[in-house]
């Protein structure tokens, strides 16, 4: 699988292992055009060769959704367009934050790496849906309610 942290400047990257077990941060893309970044991801997701491709969604605290959750969803849904895959989004709430305490507690800069910071996030999003499938025995529903 395949987790994306949709943001304006970089899209953070991470792939599970094929047992959907271990989440890896890859290297973030730099954005540059709606179209192209979706290229890239396409193309991306065919080297990779993944079954599924989780985009966090980033819903407010009290669950609301403001500008940059709306443009995600439709970045999610000219995804969908373009890959043969199934395209999910994941409730990120807290997946920055937690990004770069992991970042700190394993001596890197978080400050000084936006692209590391934004493909750990979308490895935490990948954890966590992950995590969820386990629980329930099948693909977990949406928690932010696309």
């Amino acid at each position: 699988m395949l987790g994306l942290d949709v943001g304006e400047a970089r899209i953070g990257l991470a792939a599970s292992d094929p047992t959907g077990t271990l989440c890896t941060p890859l290297e973030a893309l730099v954005r540059t055009s709606f179209d192209e970044d979706i290229a890239r991801l396409k193309a991306l997701a065919a080297k990779h060769d993944v079954a599924c491709i989780v985009v966090g969604l980033p819903v407010s605290m009290d669950g609301s959704r403001g500008t940059q959750a709306r443009s995600v969803l439709a970045f999610s849904r000219h995804l969908r367009d373009e890959v043969d895959v199934p395209v999910h989004t994941w409730d990120e709430r807290l997946s920055t934050a937690e990004a770069e305490a992991r970042l700190r507690e394993a001596g890197v800069q978080p400050s000084r790496d936006k692209g590391r910071v934004d493909s750990t996030a979308a490895a935490l999003i990948l954890e966590s849906y992950l995590a969820a499938h386990r629980q329930t025995g099948r693909r977990p529903v949406n928690r932010s309610n696309e």
